[in-house]
């Protein structure tokens, strides 16, 4: 299992270490390749890019697996931009959205979940204009 050097260092903290001890463990399994964060942070995009937005991810790196947010930042100056519309697309085909049976009490609610998502509000209303254009 795959694991990020911040979520090592809590694990070992958690099982009663010394921190000194906890830090020289790090030092020598990255000293051996098996702890690698930029490694790890790549995968973890790759992976989820398809599925959750670049807000969502870079929170769940952040605060879920303890990496700096310059190092996120990092890998995804290297990867290629995933196109978030597509996935705003999928969203709301699932939805079942539909512009002429959608209300706009119905679209407002649309529209928060998206953006709890972690989507922009500019990519949200042009996949949601692209659909009332069809």
């Amino acid at each position: 299992m795959d694991r990020t050097e911040g979520q090592l260092r809590e694990k070992l903290l958690d099982a009663g270490f010394e921190p000194d001890t906890a830090e020289q463990a790090i030092e020598y399994v990255k000293g051996y390749g098996y702890l690698d964060d930029e490694r790890y942070v790549r995968n973890y995009i790759e992976y989820r890019s398809g599925q959750k937005s670049r807000k969502q991810l870079e929170q769940e790196l952040r605060f879920r697996k303890g990496v700096s947010s310059d190092l996120i930042q990092k890998v995804y100056d290297e990867l290629e931009p995933a196109d978030e519309r597509v996935l705003i697309r999928k969203l709301l085909e699932k939805k079942h959205y539909c512009p002429a049976e959608c209300g706009e009490r119905q679209r407002q609610k649309l529209m928060a979940f998206l953006l709890r998502r972690g989507f922009r509000t500019g990519d949200i209303l042009s996949v949601m204009k692209e659909y009332s254009e069809e």
